[in-house]
């Protein structure tokens, strides 16, 4: 966490990636970048679970995010359960890694008393209420999940509300996958106001392949472009470099 920050990548998708970098492997990338990727698997049948729901969970994996599987149905729910618990995974760790210091490498919060461990988690409560939080959102938008894209547009709506009372700055991105001519298309710049996207839905088209790895890489370049910096490269040596040529 940076300067009282959070940022999350969420990825909402139904199927396998068939095209460019490994997901898992960006993820992992973006992992170290102090960017969790969590991942929403959107079920249609029980039959669907294989491979692409497999897929799921080892982007979350190497994301150091949350992974779920759900109906389009409940997927409104699933969408704020998700952010929810990622950011206060995330809080956990930070808290943890100050008391390893504190107590020492050898020790840990289980370590503590009772009390004193329920003082800690009610500051990491504390923390998920004020922390600043950037959620960069990226739809799938394969040919698999036309029908599901209203059921989308209604959880990124709820997701809004949701946190609206928190009085940390919410802010957020959307990016759909394929694009129209390159791997994404950004729909939606950085806003507070999430329910400004929603009014494109309805005009989505919907097909194409499903390059989920450079997808989470367009994503890794707008989180960089936000700080100001052109690349995530800090030697020339990073195996993932992030290029303006996917916008």
């Amino acid at each position: 966490m940076n300067a009282g920050k959070i940022k999350q990548i969420l990825l909402l998708t139904d199927g396998c990636s068939n095209q460019g970098e490994d997901p898992a492997a960006v993820a992992a990338f973006a992992n170290e970048k102090g960017i969790t990727v969590n991942v929403i698997g959107i079920l249609e049948h029980e039959s669907n679970r294989g491979k692409g729901m497999k897929e799921v969970e080892n982007i979350a994996a190497s994301g150091g995010g949350v992974s779920q599987l759900v109906y389009a149905s409940q997927l409104s729910q699933t969408v704020q359960m998700v952010t929810k618990q990622a950011m206060t995974q995330t809080l956990q760790g930070v808290v943890h890694g100050e008391l390893r210091q504190i107590l020492g490498e050898e020790r840990e919060m289980e370590d503590l008393p009772p009390d004193k461990r329920g003082e800690v988690m009610e500051v990491v409560d504390d923390l998920g209420e004020t922390v600043n939080l950037e959620v960069l959102i990226l739809v799938d938008t394969s040919a698999s999940m036309k029908p599901k894209l209203p059921m989308v547009q209604e959880a990124l709506s709820d997701l809004s509300i949701s946190l609206n009372s928190r009085t940390g700055n919410n802010n957020f991105a959307l990016f759909l996958f394929p694009g129209k001519r390159k791997d994404t298309e950004k729909v939606l710049d950085w806003t507070p106001k999430i329910n400004s996207l929603t009014d494109t839905f309805h005009r989505l088209t919907t097909g194409g392949v499903t390059p989920t790895g450079p997808a989470l890489k367009s994503a890794l370049y707008h989180f960089e472009k936000r700080r100001g910096k052109r690349s995530l490269i800090d030697d020339g040596e990073d195996e993932f470099p992030i290029e303006e040529s996917g916008f």
